[in-house]
């Protein structure tokens, strides 16, 4: 294998010399030849078809597909194709679902795309000590099926059906974040393939331990860096224990104010909501249509406890005397499993929900998050700028811990209706940091956000994460474009 590889990369020179003459941005043959030889011909796709597929995500950031898309089948052969990748210039763009908000997959500068989604092993399950390690392709249904009969469930949970370590890569969250953390907070280790092809463990290999004052956090360096610094090959991750009971509760209020004011007096009561979710009116609306609910079309909240049977009375109880002080109505529950999965199914569909206000358009959302105090003024303004835009949209959003999503609805043909969106976008980023937040909770920075990093972090934030990323890519070459 070693001397196929080396015939098959023999003439290749650095930089951009994997391009062909002819055809600017796409790979030799003999590059591609190489390619075959890691992972064997059916493995690698040159199809225009594949290519695009794997170009895109769920944002609006126009196609921009790869010049070759591979399948490794397990770590070494990633190690090896990264390694063969960067000692020819050739840019690395990890894929695994396709389901960012962020243009992260889109290959700005061409190069290889390498779909994890083969490595799909649950690879250890330690019951015990609360953790599992799980590879790429491993997605949240799938491990949490897979742990259905062990009394424990992963709980992060945001909305599509997204890889695990893609979740890591973007420093996902979702819903129940409120009550179990982000991503961040349930990621013990990660096995990551450094741009030089070389194996890194973040936490030391096979280490599952909770906390460690041991030298640099590794772990978190990774977490949230979109797959810039290197490859996320497996996570350890944090197991919870499943709640012994759960009822979900829905309560419509009167204005976005009054929805927005229970929550943080709620959270202030130290009332332990798993979830709590905002929907406008509008998406209300939507979610009515798509998932054939029959909720009040007014701003609403939705909620989840988790606990004994005891404790959720009493949850319960304080939280609705909570919402009917701020004006709320029409509180209901729902113990029943199969109740409660249809009404979070609503809200998890509420992208699609969205799409189906404006059918062939594209959405675009926002993901701004704010201290709980500011939660109520900056979601009010939002809502009148919204309003007065003109644009389509609705807005959802984790507001237990202060995240939420304008979905804008835009026609990619519309020139005009584009910057109109950009502009909203990038002067609620700007509220929100004028609010002491960020402009992302959970999408990540992508391709779009990064001016608006800048102003987050600064001069010397932006020069250090630079720095950073010369350090472990000199050349440029992980998902190059992002972030950064």
């Amino acid at each position: 294998m070693a001397l196929l590889l080396r015939a098959a990369t023999w003439g290749l020179s650095s930089g951009r010399g994997y391009c062909s003459r002819g055809t600017q941005g796409s790979l030799r043959e003999v590059f591609v030849a190489a390619l075959r030889a890691v992972v064997g011909p059916p493995h690698v796709s040159t199809s225009i078809a594949v290519r695009e597929q794997h170009g895109r995500d769920e944002s609006m950031h126009r196609c921009q597909p790869p010049d070759v898309v591979v399948w490794p089948q397990n770590v070494d052969q990633v190690s090896r194709l990264t390694a063969l990748c960067y000692s020819h210039g050739v840019p690395i763009i990890p894929f695994g679902t396709g389901t960012g908000l962020e243009g992260g997959v889109c290959a700005v500068q061409g190069g290889v795309c390498m779909n994890l989604t083969h490595m799909d092993r649950i690879t250890a399950l330690n019951l015990e000590d609360f953790s599992v390690v799980v590879e790429p392709g491993v997605t949240r249904k799938a491990l949490n099926t897979h742990l259905r009969d062990s009394g424990l469930w992963f709980p992060v949970d945001p909305g599509s059906d997204a890889s695990l370590c893609g979740m890591a890569a973007t420093g996902a969250s979702g819903t129940n974040a409120v009550r179990y953390g982000t991503m961040r907070d349930n990621i013990l280790n990660l096995e990551v393939v450094l741009p030089s092809g070389q194996l890194l463990h973040t936490a030391g290999p096979g280490r599952h331990f909770r906390k460690s004052a041991a030298g640099y956090n590794l772990t978190g360096l990774f977490v949230g860096s979109e797959g810039t610094l290197g490859l996320i090959t497996a996570a350890t991750l944090r197991l919870h224990p499943v709640p012994e009971a759960t009822v979900a509760a829905t309560c419509a209020f009167p204005s976005v104010q009054a929805a927005v004011d229970s929550t943080v007096h709620i959270l202030q009561a130290a009332v332990p909501v798993a979830r709590i979710e905002f929907l406008d009116d509008v998406m209300m609306d939507a979610c009515n249509r798509h998932s054939q609910l029959n909720c009040v079309v007014a701003p609403t909240l939705f909620l989840e406890f988790h606990g004994s049977e005891q404790a959720l009375v009493e949850q319960l109880q304080r939280a609705e005397e909570i919402t009917q002080h701020n004006g709320g109505s029409h509180f209901s529950w729902a113990k029943e499993a199969e109740e409660r999965s249809r009404l979070w199914a609503a809200r998890h569909n509420a992208w699609y929900a969205a799409l189906a206000l404006r059918p062939g358009c594209k959405g675009y959302s926002t993901d701004v998050c704010v201290p709980i105090s500011r939660l109520p003024e900056i979601l009010v303004q939002t809502k009148e700028d919204l309003k007065a835009s003109g644009l389509t949209g609705a807005i959802v959003g984790h507001v237990g811990d202060g995240n939420f999503h304008c979905i804008l609805l835009v026609d990619p043909e519309d020139p005009e209706e584009l910057h109109r969106v950009e502009a909203f976008a990038q002067q609620l980023g700007r509220r929100a940091l004028a609010l002491h937040g960020t402009c992302t909770g959970e999408h990540g920075i992508g391709l779009g956000k990064r001016q608006l990093l800048q102003e987050e972090v600064g001069a010397v934030g932006v020069e250090t994460m630079r720095q950073l990323k010369a350090t472990l890519d000199p050349r440029g070459l992980m998902n190059p474009g992002k972030v950064l």
